[in-house]
């Protein structure tokens, strides 16, 4: 049975545990504090954690441009997924957005990420664009957006 989620916004304490998440989830590729730092800062209020017995499991961040928003990153600990984590914080994400009178959500995929793509279009994102080169390896990515009601 999944465990119980709490979704709140991020804490300074957080930022540990999420960096901890993100070098085992995105290895050499990790963001860096500072730049977490600054997205806390920045957009607190789209930058969500999941919890369970207060541990950190998760974080999703959004950053709001105008009337959209983009989809930073989302990444769960490896030892903590297939719990829908992921499907929590996209959702609670979605919400906020809409709240804030948010229309469109973006984001950026690499093109060999299938598992991600199909995360995506079961939340209704659509592919709109081939980005060449997007990716600090070279790989390619799919930009995708989702519009909101």
């Amino acid at each position: 049975m999944p465990k119980p989620f709490l979704v709140r916004r991020i804490r300074p304490s957080d930022l540990d545990r999420i960096l901890q998440i993100e070098r085992l989830c995105f290895r050499k590729d990790a963001y860096d504090r500072n730049l977490f730092a600054a997205y806390a800062r920045k957009s607190g209020e789209f930058f969500l954690v999941a919890a369970a017995d207060k541990l950190v499991l998760g974080y999703i961040l959004g950053c709001r441009y105008r009337g959209e928003a983009e989809l930073v990153s989302v990444a769960v600990d490896p030892a903590a997924r297939r719990e829908g984590t992921a499907s929590i914080l996209l959702e609670s994400l979605l919400r906020r957005l809409k709240r804030n009178g948010i229309g469109r959500l973006r984001l950026m995929v690499k093109v060999t990420n299938w598992r991600a793509q199909r995360f995506y279009r079961k939340y209704g994102f659509a592919k709109i664009r081939l980005v060449r080169s997007y990716y600090e390896d070279g790989r390619d990515g799919w930009q995708m957006e989702k519009y909101l009601p």
